[in-house]
This record gives C-alpha cells, sequence and structure tokens, in this order.
C-alpha cells in the first residue's frame, strides 16, 4: 500500500473554496486509475487545514497516475491561494 497525503496548513480565507474546488478536481482524475483505492478532501475543523488522502496499491500506479491529476489543476494557481506550500507525505507500510 502506498499513501499520498497533502495538508495545506494555511489556505488564505477568501481563496479557501478556490482551494478545495481544485482539490475536488484533482482527487477525481484520479479515480479510474489503476491502483487507487480510495481518495478524500478533508478539513481538520479545529485548525481549517484542508488534507488530500490517496491510498494506493502501490507507488509505482500513483507515479504512473500523476500525469492525469497534475494536468487536471495545471492552471489552478494554487500558490496564491496559500499561505505556506501544503506539507506533502508519501507514505508506505513498514
Amino acid at each position: 500500500m502506498f499513501i499520498h497525503l497533502a495538508v495545506h496548513h494555511h489556505p488564505r480565507p477568501d481563496k479557501t473554496e478556490l482551494l478545495i474546488q481544485s482539490m475536488h478536481r484533482f482527487g477525481p482524475a484520479m479515480k479510474g486509475q489503476s491502483g487507487l483505492q480510495q481518495v478524500f478532501t478533508l478539513r481538520d475543523e479545529k485548525s481549517g487545514a484542508l488534507v488530500g488522502l490517496a491510498l494506493w496499491d502501490s507507488k509505482e500506479q500513483w507515479l504512473a497516475a500523476r500525469t492525469a491529476m497534475t494536468e487536471a489543476v495545471k492552471d489552478d494557481p494554487s500558490d496564491e491561494w496559500e499561505e505556506d506550500p501544503p506539507e506533502v507525505f508519501q507514505l508506505e507500510v513498514v
């Protein structure tokens, strides 16, 4: 199993909905890709952080799907929608 986790700690308050819409384009671009198990867009109630979580069969399948995902959000100025870049984790079971 491979898990891709992106934590958007500081979305700009006036751009949060745009970031969520972008995440909703990024996630569905994964659907139908070989190896995807589940994908979620989440918000932490306490901090307001947005979290993208995707569970894959393998890192190789995630890498193969990257083109479709990045194409879905290629025109999104996400760096303008956040105070800081997201914290991204590529997690493997140990």
